[in-house]
C-alpha cells in the first residue's frame, strides 16, 4: 500500500524508563492502524537529558524499527518546551501530533485527530474532561490561571487543554519560521497563529509510573512567563496604581479643605500609608523587572537546544 501522507508523533522524554517500553508498544500499535486512513507514521522521541535508562531504551527502539522511529538526544536538560520545539523542527510529517510518554495521553486518539485534520482543521486541541493525577489544589490553581490569562491576553486559551495536540504542516512551517522566542509556550503559540481550530475531549489516564517532573516552583515560573509573554497588561498596572493613588490623595485633600480638619494625626497612620505606597511601587518595579528579564533572555540569542546525538535523522546539531 502506497502511503503518501505521514503522521509525525513527537514525544518528549525525561526520565521515563518505567513507562517507556509500554508507551512505545501502545503508540506503535495505534500508529499501525493509521494505514486505514491512508497515513504512514514516524515517532520522533526527544530525549531531554534523561538521567535514567531512557536513552538506552530509545536507542533500542531506533535499532528495532529504523523505518518509523527517530531519536533526538539533548546535550543536557533544556526543558519540555525545548523538547517539543526540537521535534517540531525535525518532523517530516504532513500532520504532527505532540504527546507525553507517561501514557496519560491515549495514542489511540491519534486517528481521531487525523480525521479532524481531513475535515480541514489545522489545529486539533485535546481537552481533558478528567485528570486522575491532579488534586484539588492543582485543579483550582489551573482554573484560576486560565481565567486570569484569558482576561489579560488577546489570545483565547481553552481551559484544560493539554500538551496533547496536533497541527498541520502549514502551522509547523509558520512556527518554525516566526516563533523562535527563548521564553516559550508552544501550546500558546499554536493558539495564536490562527487557522481553523477544533478540539476533542478525552479522559486522561492515570500516570502509569513515576511522578510529574513539574514541581511547584517550575509551575509558578512557567505560569509567570506565560502571562508576561502573552500580555502587556501587567505593564499598565503602574498607570492604574498612579491614578488610584492620585485620586485618593485628591479626595483626602478636598475632604480636608471642606471640613477644615487637619491631616490625620499619628505616627502609625503615616507608616501605614508609606508602607502601602512603597508596596505598590515595588510591585510595579518587580513587574517591569520580569519583562526586562524576558528581553534579556531574547537578546542573549542562545540556542533553544543542543543535540548531542540523533538516530535515523540527518540534521544540524543545534537550533
Amino acid at each position: 500500500m502506497n502511503l503518501e501522507k505521514i503522521c509525525s508523533v513527537i514525544v518528549s522524554v525525561y526520565n521515563e524508563e518505567d513507562s517507556l517500553e509500554q508507551f512505545y508498544q501502545h503508540c506503535s500499535q495505534s500508529c499501525e492502524k493509521l494505514q486505514e486512513l491512508g497515513y504512514g507514521y514516524e515517532i520522533v522521541f526527544v530525549n531531554d537529558g534523561s538521567q535514567d535508562k531512557s536513552a538506552i531504551l530509545l536507542e533500542d527502539f531506533a535499532e528495532r524499527d529504523r523505518e518509523h522511529v527517530r531519536v533526538l538526544s539533548f546535550s543536557r536538560n533544556f526543558g519540555h518546551e525545548a523538547a517539543m520545539t526540537a521535534g517540531l523542527d525535525h518532523a517530516k510529517g504532513d500532520f504532527l501530533v505532540f504527546m507525553d510518554a507517561d501514557l496519560q495521553h491515549p495514542p489511540e486518539l491519534i486517528s481521531e485527530m487525523l480525521k479532524k485534520s481531513e475535515e480541514g482543521y489545522q489545529v486539533v486541541s485535546m481537552v481533558r474532561t478528567k485528570n486522575p493525577s491532579a488534586g484539588l489544589v492543582k485543579n483550582v490553581t489551573s482554573a484560576l490561571f486560565y481565567w486570569i490569562l484569558n482576561h489579560v491576553s488577546p489570545v483565547h486559551f481553552e481551559e484544560n487543554a493539554s500538551d496533547f495536540f496536533g497541527i498541520s504542516k502549514k502551522v509547523q512551517e509558520v512556527l518554525k519560521k516566526h516563533y523562535r522566542e527563548k521564553v516559550r509556550y508552544l501550546r500558546g503559540f499554536v493558539q495564536s497563529v490562527g487557522f481553523p481550530k477544533t478540539s476533542i475531549r478525552y479522559e486522561a489516564a492515570a500516570r502509569q509510573a513515576g511522578q510529574s517532573h513539574y514541581s511547584l516552583s517550575k509551575l509558578w515560573q512557567f505560569s509567570k512567563n506565560t502571562l508576561f509573554t502573552f500580555s502587556n497588561l501587567p505593564l499598565q498596572l503602574g498607570i492604574f496604581a498612579a491614578i488610584c493613588s492620585g485620586g485618593l490623595g485628591t479626595v483626602l485633600l478636598i475632604y480636608t479643605l471642606l471640613t477644615r480638619k487637619g491631616a490625620p494625626s499619628g505616627y502609625a497612620t503615616i507608616v501605614v500609608v508609606l508602607c502601602f505606597m512603597f508596596a505598590v511601587l515595588f510591585f510595579v518595579i518587580g513587574i517591569i523587572g520580569e519583562y526586562i528579564a524576558i528581553l534579556f533572555e531574547e537578546l542573549k540569542d542562545r540556542p533553544l537546544y543542543i543535540l548531542s546525538d540523533s538516530k535515523n535523522i540527518e540534521e544540524d546539531s543545534e537550533s
